[in-house]
């Protein structure tokens, strides 16, 4: 009898039952769900990551590009020898050719001669920024000079999007640029981009093509010094 007792006791404490279907599957589902959420979190902190990115290298492409250009253009028409041939000499709203007398002298001095290396010129072809041929910035969408003129107050010599009148290249004296870039990738703006992007006189020089990218715009004026003296 005390064996029997012990035998039933035993086996009541060693009970195989196990989970129920329906246990399995709410647990299942519990974890499905915790294992979407927690992916969800870490692919909207990727992205987030990734545009942040982008968005600083593009903000980098654009300043320097402005930068690049600025430094040369406000040399426009240097002429330490007083040659009177260098300056401004295509004024197009999309593109610019400049002459500057400098450092390839004899001791590295102007020497009022205009060199090959002396005439530079800055245009857009396919999304790149080009001096001379030469690749400086990529992404960039859209770049607009407006030249201003001599008069007082100075005068806009290019209304709309139009180019300055070729033999009044001289009467310039400041150009405002303006340019368009955009991120590398297309995915990352959350809503289709229509914006029309304007320079300073109102005048349209980009509209975005219903795509994801994301863009940004900055304009920038350079007193061109050495220009009417």
């Amino acid at each position: 009898m005390e064996m029997k007792h012990r035998q039933k006791h035993i086996s009541l404490r060693c009970s195989n039952k196990g989970f129920t279907m329906i246990e399995l599957l709410v647990a299942m589902v519990l974890s499905l769900l915790a294992l979407g959420a927690i992916y969800s979190t870490f692919l909207n902190q990727q992205k987030s990551y990734v545009l942040q990115q982008e968005t600083a290298a593009m903000h980098q492409n654009i300043r320097a590009a402005m930068f690049y250009m600025q430094g040369e253009i406000r040399m426009a028409g240097c002429d330490p020898k007083g040659k009177g041939i260098f300056g401004i000499t295509t004024a197009n709203y999309n593109q610019i050719t400049f002459t500057e007398d400098v450092n390839d002298g004899a001791g590295g001095q102007p020497d009022g001669i205009l060199n090959p290396n002396e005439t530079l010129s800055y245009t857009l072809n396919n999304g790149n920024l080009l001096r001379n041929g030469v690749v400086v910035a990529q992404n960039i969408d859209a770049i607009n000079f407006v030249y201003w003129g001599n008069a007082s107050p100075p005068n806009v010599l290019n209304a709309g999007l139009s180019n300055v009148t070729p033999g009044t290249e001289n009467q310039i004296r400041m150009v405002e640029i303006t340019i368009v870039a955009r991120t590398n990738d297309p995915l990352l703006y959350g809503t289709k981009n229509n914006r029309a992007y304007l320079n300073q006189q109102g005048s349209q020089i980009y509209v975005a093509p219903s795509d994801h990218v994301s863009r940004r715009r900055l304009t920038s004026y350079i007193k061109c010094r050495n220009l009417g003296l």
